[in-house]
């Protein structure tokens, strides 16, 4: 989602209906955790489902084809899959794909990162998650990269508490990443979610501690920090969706839905079966 900077504002959803896109950051109550939580395992499953297929030679069409037959036969509808005219149930980044990659005939080799983005929608709810895989033989350098951007994920989570703001999850994510002297995509962020795909608050990935929206009670959000081994910069494709790094450096990304609560925060998209990064096997 590309950042658009906006004012903040509020609003408690009362029901379970639908609600607009009007710019307040919507604070929901237990039916909505409730529903995210089952979407949310749907999208963690999705991706597990997917351990033993992320092997060389595979085309990441035929992963396309896996993530939508298990979406469906599992109650779920891909929430990408005509989404602006978008013709696939995922998004599947190599290398130095930042985000948006496009499944094709494209065959993975030995030594490729590979980011999978999957947002099965659940009764009516929105369950967004992503998660790097190791293709064979993977360089330290690249599985370091790795590494570090789950680390940065989690401690941006670690920040996700009522009274902190969303300053304070960038400011962790950004100090930790540039730690490593990697460079934070500006250009794309995290967002609102729930009933709808993408909605506020926008989540980015650098920032001040103290500044930004205050994290409240009841808001849904993804946490998404698309981190690169050189410099932040990226360039979008003539396709209209794959983003790509403008030095062709290697790129990684994690992503989370969580919810704050009154003590923290709840991940809904964690792994039932503890594959939240690699190596998996």
């Amino acid at each position: 989602m590309r950042y658009m900077p906006r004012m903040t504002e509020y609003v408690t959803v009362t029901s379970d209906a639908p609600m607009g896109r009007n710019g307040a950051i919507k604070l929901h109550g237990p039916a909505a955790f409730a529903g995210m939580h089952k979407a949310g395992r749907l999208a963690a499953e999705t991706l597990d489902m997917l351990v033993p297929h992320m092997v060389p030679g595979v085309t990441t069409a035929e992963l396309d084809r896996l993530i939508y037959d298990f979406v469906t036969a599992n109650g779920g509808v891909p929430a990408t899959l005509g989404y602006r005219g978008y013709a696939h149930s995922t998004c599947i980044s190599i290398n130095h794909v930042v985000c948006h990659g496009i499944p094709s005939e494209k065959t993975l080799k030995s030594g490729d990162i590979v980011n999978v983005d999957v947002t099965p929608i659940l009764d009516g709810w929105h369950g967004d998650s992503s998660r790097m895989y190791l293709i064979g033989d993977v360089p330290l350098k690249a599985r370091r990269l790795v590494e570090v951007t789950y680390e940065c994920l989690m401690l941006g989570i670690e920040q996700a508490r009522p009274g902190n703001r969303m300053g304070d999850v960038a400011h962790a994510i950004q100090t930790h990443a540039e730690r490593h002297r990697y460079g934070v995509v500006r250009d794309f962020c995290g967002h609102g979610l729930g009933r709808l795909f993408h909605d506020a608050p926008e989540v980015v990935h650098v920032g001040r501690p103290g500044t930004g929206p205050e994290l409240r009670p009841g808001m849904i959000f993804t946490i998404e920090p698309m981190i690169n081994i050189g410099r932040p910069d990226v360039k979008l494709l003539d396709d209209g969706w794959t983003a790509v790094t403008r030095d062709r450096s290697l790129s990684a990304q994690f992503e989370h839905s969580i919810g704050i609560t009154e003590s923290g925060c709840e991940i809904f998209t964690l792994s039932p079966k503890g594959l939240d990064q690699p190596p998996y096997a």
